[in-house]
């Protein structure tokens, strides 16, 4: 008999988990990757593609994730091994588990140094260090920033402290008191960005350049970008999503909660475009700059603009809450497999994760400055990492999820643990779940790993 709840406690409401499950989603990626990848590959005909894949792939293996954690009701690694014995299939099944929380680990550890730029650059623009500089001012000061490890480690430590702080003190505590907070101040905030944007005289532009459907400049790589950017950006194959899913109530609906946080992931996207582009055009700047864009481009809009001082504050705190969520739910798997495994207390397993993570992210900060020179596969440590689990662990964990609740778990724990009974909504999951699902995620993990172009299809 599966439990009801789980030992590290339980969201309050079906609204706690959708803001912290959202808060996951929305990261980084969001702020700056997603508005850039639907201009560059036509606009609305990029974000029309986007929302088919999220419907056919991001919503149910989110679906499913969430499905198999709240059955399981423990971290991804003994909840998949709960499942596969009730299910009468191979332990080994547990590897699942095992590959979401490793990934989520290397992925946190040099998101950790990036989130720590983000903490850096608040102060920054809070000083008016951006007020009237160039485009030679501004990236020459990033180039200073990061070729020097010991200011990269004390905002790295800062930021990681600031994690751990929070996954600590607990479910409730925790977690669910920060993203009540952190959530709705990071949609304000981008509100009052897209209110900055409209003052800029270039809203019409950069709204244009983001909405304007070209189907000239989709193409393959457009749609096998959206594909990515739907099973990327719902932080799926991670753990966290399970293990948010084992805290959520038994009466709470999956299905409406997915569509809910898929919905809000997208409008956050799309908010940021329309918050950044028009001050990009606004100050004639390129905005085919990806990362680039947030710490060389946007600095120099901040500083040229009327009240960028106090706009460009609000824009990089922004930023920093975006990474917060994501990184207490990228920290939790790990933590709750060291309680349940390990006898350890919730403090002692958060500052244990968060050290080991700590540790690894010194790699990373390192391959920018000291380490520049050391390459592996014609890769940095921090492109190695990134490349490990977002191209290879994440797709693969997705398809592994995919199979598992399509083909492994029987209909009847499916059907008992959605509750959409055996009508259409259920048949078109199940459908979505067993092939499409499995099949385009395989394609993005083809397309990742540089497989699809070898073969002369990417």
């Amino acid at each position: 008999m599966t439990a009801t709840t789980s030992i590290h406690g339980m969201w309050s409401t079906r609204m706690a988990f959708i803001l912290a499950a959202t808060g996951s989603a929305v990261g980084l990626g969001n702020i700056w990757r997603f508005p850039y990848t639907a201009g560059e590959y036509g606009g609305g005909a990029f974000v029309l593609v986007y929302l088919l894949c999220v419907a056919a792939i991001g919503i149910p293996i989110m679906m499913a994730e969430i499905m198999l954690g709240r059955r399981g009701r423990q971290s991804p690694i003994n909840t998949m091994r709960l499942l596969a014995t009730q299910e009468g299939r191979s332990p080994a099944w547990q590897l699942l588990g095992w590959m979401g929380i490793v990934a989520g680990f290397l992925i946190l550890s040099f998101y950790s140094v990036v989130a720590g730029w983000t903490l850096s650059y608040v102060f920054r623009a809070a000083g008016g260090a951006f007020v009237g500089v160039d485009a030679e001012t501004v990236s020459q000061m990033f180039g200073q920033f990061i070729a020097d490890p010991e200011a990269l480690l004390a905002w790295h430590t800062i930021f990681m402290v600031m994690s751990v702080a929070v996954v600590a003190r607990g479910v409730a505590n925790g977690l669910e008191s920060a993203v009540r907070f952190m959530m709705p101040a990071l949609f304000l905030l981008l509100v009052a960005m897209v209110g900055y944007a409209m003052t800029s005289g270039h809203f019409v532009e950069g709204a244009t350049y983001l909405f304007r459907p070209d189907f000239s400049k989709l193409g393959t790589e457009g749609i096998l970008s959206a594909m990515g950017q739907a099973f990327f950006s719902l932080s799926l194959g991670m753990g966290a999503i399970m293990v948010y899913g084992s805290y959520l109530n038994s009466r709470a609906s999956i299905a409406s909660s997915v569509v809910i946080i898929a919905g809000t992931d997208t409008l956050v996207a799309l908010l940021a475009g329309l918050a950044i582009f028009p001050l990009v055009f606004a100050n004639d700047l390129a905005p085919q700059l990806g990362s680039g864009m947030v710490f060389k481009v946007l600095p120099i809009a901040f500083g040229q603009m009327p009240g960028g001082q106090f706009f460009g504050t609000l824009f990089f705190l922004l930023l920093v809450f975006a990474a917060w969520t994501s990184a207490i739910s990228l920290l939790e798997p790990m933590v709750a497999w060291l309680v349940e495994n390990r006898g350890f207390t919730r403090v002692r397993a958060a500052m244990l994760a968060g050290v080991a993570v700590w540790l690894l992210g010194i790699g990373s900060l390192l391959s920018l400055n000291l380490w520049s020179d050391l390459t592996l596969f014609g890769m940095g440590f921090m492109d190695l990492c990134e490349f490990v689990a977002a191209n290879v662990m994440l797709p693969l964990g997705g398809v592994l999820i995919a199979i598992f609740a399509g083909w492994m778990l029987a209909r009847s724990s499916s059907t008992d643990e959605l509750r959409l009974g055996d009508g259409i909504g259920y048949r078109l999951w199940r459908l979505l779940i067993r092939y499409v699902a499995p099949i385009a995620v395989a394609i993005v993990l083809l397309n990742a790993i540089g497989l699809l172009k070898l073969i002369g299809l990417g």
